[in-house]
């Protein structure tokens, strides 16, 4: 099992950690911007409320049966009824039903208070109203806005329309007007007329009045209004999101009676039709009645048959049982006629067909409903499309078809009961020829007499369904039950202020966290440990701290953090070269300039000397020499190394330079800077310096040139024990460092080479921790430190 990898994953989110938190002020300041930017948004933004509505469709089948066990299983009561629901949702969503509520409300005119910033709307007690001379038809296509400035309780300044509010406006731009008076406008004439009492408009405050056309407020009314239903249930909820809830709340309660005020009109026209029916039938019968019963009177009166004998009990009951059934029969024949002469006529105002006359039969009655559900579904589309529209089309023949139909089955039904009444007549003679003989006028009486009642029972029939048509119509409800009214809790539902503000912190804090990401993946620069072992397979001596450029030299007693790194430096080097017997030659290079090398040469032969060790510090980087600038020693010798290397009559201890205030230090500057370093450097005078103090030090420590840059190094690079390779933090290119430390390391060019990282930031992607160990007794606490007993 790989235990290096969980490792490496913990300590690279420790580094990015750490990346991040180095930059822990820019990440402060982004976040209160970004929690401000959220706070201004939701201080100025428009505000949305919720609103919701519950009702129920009615299903007027399912209310007159018990549903079956396969009707429930199957899904539901309404499983059968999801078109009819979904047609329902249609047309509650119509745009004649959403125009009718626009008007009712007159949604149309909005007048809003205007702020140095946004404006609110004013919709329950607007402090202006507006009226017109002109007709509704006209203002509702009306689409301008209007700009005041209440002046004073009977004055106010009107502005025109110029894309520009009224914060940006002088009153010089502005009409007078006062309250009341007749202002011409392009679409008619208005008077504005001001609220009384707590609601009445304030001194200088600046109002907008919108006039939209109602068709555009219904457009985003179709947009906004969302109706939802579940599958096989006859439950529809109504949900309506608004700047102001109270508007929401008005506009689907006004909706849903606007929806049942529809179905109403739909359902009294198929009474109407009936009710039409029947009062022009009973003035027919009536007339027929009278006639039958003035010749009925006549007769009596001519035949004196005012006192008839009775007959025999067998004879009056068959006789009357003939003459029931031919009633009854006669009665059929003559409804059925009724409704082919209406199914027949051309003058009449609607499709509607009379329903449930009594005819008798089952299916007719079936029929003529369906009939007049198509009729009624066509006439509601007939509102808002026209007659060639494809569906109306479809309906159109339909409703043709069951006409046909119709037709052809009450002409059959009528054959039917025609021959049934021949055979009653028929069985009518019989009986009589069977009877003893009957006087002549009395038989005539009773054939007027039943001729009489047929017309008696026919007008009492029609008057029995003229009330129960009454009584219907006085019956019909609405065909949505309100389970709930429309209910908003008044509280905003958009924006959310939890969600602007979580995203606000997301974006303050993932910006320029995902900016200090990215420059930390393109860059290309050294800044921890991890950082150069990862590219180099060089050994590691250590590293030391970036501290302040006041402070370049290490002291004898020093507890800072850089003294510590020079010591933990000095230990390894100890031990990597325990085995060298003489001097231990250290020479100090890097890859360019500026990387810290005479920095890191004279702290460590410094730090070296402080554990009285004696140390000969080499000034080898004879271009751009600076120990002696390190060392603080301002009376520079004339003699350095590029004199003996060029004099051979010097001698190696002429050039060595003491040091003032450290008796194991010693110095041999660079001396004159030549035109040829590196033919200086090639030089056996070379050889004869390392030989003559090889053993008189205990250390001999060389700054050379800088590796890529000149060759003077390698040409020395022989007479090294140790290399110490300086990295500078954030001051060299990765790639250029593997182009050309690891190919000195690979082909052993600088003798055991070894990698030193100089000025390391503690935080920004340096390391999170410090050096040393104990407390520095020379260093003054602070107020709210306490000394540790």
């Amino acid at each position: 099992m790989d235990k290096s990898k969980p490792v490496f994953q913990s300590n690279e989110i420790r580094q990015n950690l750490e990346l991040f938190l180095s930059y822990w002020k820019i990440l402060l300041v982004c976040f209160i911007v970004a929690v401000f930017l959220g706070y201004t948004y939701l201080r100025y933004t428009t505000y949305e409320y919720s609103a919701s509505a519950t009702i129920k469709i009615r299903d007027e089948k399912q209310s007159q049966k018990l549903p079956s066990i396969e009707e429930i299983s199957s899904g539901g009561l309404f499983s059968d009824g999801t078109n009819k629901i979904k047609d329902e949702i249609e047309v509650i969503k119509s745009r004649t039903l959403i125009a009718n509520a626009v008007r009712d409300l007159k949604l149309n005119i909005s007048c809003f208070a205007q702020g140095s910033i946004k404006e609110r709307e004013l919709y329950l007690n607007p402090p202006v109203k507006l009226s017109f001379f002109e007709s509704d038809s006209i203002i509702n296509r009306v689409d301008t806005t209007l700009f005041i400035k209440i002046k004073s309780p009977t004055e106010f300044l009107a502005f025109k329309e110029e894309g520009k509010s009224l914060i940006e406006r002088d009153d010089s731009e502005g009409v007078l007007h006062r309250f009341g008076e007749r202002i011409k406008t392009g679409f008619g004439d208005m008077v504005l007329t001001p609220e009384v009492g707590e609601h009445a408009p304030m001194i200088n405050s600046k109002l907008k009045i919108a006039i939209r056309p109602v068709s555009q407020i219904v457009n985003a009314y179709q947009r906004k209004i969302n109706i939802s239903t579940a599958d096989g249930s006859s439950i529809i909820k109504l949900d309506l999101n608004e700047t102001n809830s109270h508007k929401a709340v008005d506009v689907l309660n006004q909706l849903i009676k606007e929806y049942n005020k529809d179905v109403l009109i739909d359902k009294e026209a198929v009474v109407k039709a009936t009710s039409d029916f029947i009062n022009n039938r009973l003035q027919v019968v009536s007339e027929e009645l009278g006639e039958v019963d003035s010749n009925a009177e006549l007769v009596q009166k001519q035949n004196n048959l005012t006192a008839l004998g009775s007959q025999t009990d067998l004879n009056l009951q068959a006789r009357k049982q003939i003459e029931q059934q031919i009633s009854n029969t006669s009665t059929n024949i003559q409804m059925i006629s009724y409704l082919q002469e209406e199914i027949s006529d051309e003058n009449r105002i609607n499709d509607m067909l009379p329903a449930d006359i009594g005819i008798g039969d089952a299916n007719t009655a079936q029929v003529v409903k369906s009939h007049n559900d198509l009729v009624a579904q066509r006439d509601r589309l007939l509102r808002n499309s026209s007659e060639k529209n494809p569906v109306v089309m479809q309906l159109n023949n339909e409703i043709n078809a069951l006409k046909t139909n119709l037709q052809n089955s009450l002409e059959s039904m009528k054959r039917t009961s025609e021959l049934t009444l021949n055979n009653l007549n028929t069985e009518s003679n019989r009986i009589s020829g069977q009877l003893y003989a009957a006087p002549t006028k009395a038989r005539q009486f009773r054939d007027i007499k039943r001729e009489q009642d047929i017309k008696e029972s026919l007008y009492l029939y029609l008057l029995e369904k003229r009330e129960e048509s009454a009584i219907r119509f006085g019956m019909y409800t609405p065909n949505a039950k309100i389970i709930d009214k429309a209910y908003s809790s008044h509280r905003p539902v958009a924006p959310n202020m939890m969600m602007v503000y979580i995203a606000s912190i997301i974006l303050g804090l993932g910006l320029p966290i995902g900016l200090i990401y990215i420059s930390d993946l393109i860059d290309t620069k050294l800044y921890r440990k991890e950082d150069l072992v990862q590219i180099l397979d060089i050994p590691y001596i250590g590293d030391v701290p970036k501290t302040s450029k006041k402070q370049k030299l290490v002291k004898k007693v020093d507890y800072s953090p850089k003294a510590e790194a020079f010591r933990i430096i000095r230990s390894n080097i100890d031990f990597m070269l325990r085995n060298v017997e003489g001097s231990k030659k250290l020479f100090i290079t890097s890859t360019k300039a500026q990387e810290g090398k005479s920095h890191t040469s004279t702290n460590l032969a410094t730090s070296i000397s402080f554990s009285e060790k004696s140390v000969l510090l080499i000034e080898m980087d004879i271009r751009v020499p600076k120990i002696l600038d390190y060392l603080e020693l301002k009376d520079k010798p004339e003699k350095g190394l590029s004199d003996f290397i060029a004099d051979k009559s010097i001698k190696p201890e002429e050039v060595v330079l003491k040091h003032k205030d450290n008796e194991y230090l010693d110095i041999i500057p660079s001396g004159t800077i030549p035109p040829n370093p590196s033919e200086l450097l090639m030089s056996n005078r070379i050889d004869e310096l390392f030989k003559y103090f090889d053993g008189k030090y205990d250390y001999i420590i060389a700054d050379t040139s800088a590796v890529g840059l000149v060759s003077d190094t390698l040409l020395i690079a022989g007479h090294a024990d140790m290399f110490v390779y300086v990295v500078s933090a954030d001051g060299v290119d990765k790639r250029q460092l593997v182009h050309v430390a690891q190919p000195l390391y690979n082909e052993r060019r600088l003798p055991n080479m070894t990698m030193l990282l100089n000025g390391v930031k503690q935080g920004k992607k340096g390391y999170g921790y410090g050096y040393g160990y104990g407390n520095n007794p020379n260093k003054k606490k602070k107020w709210y430190q306490f000394s540790a007993k």
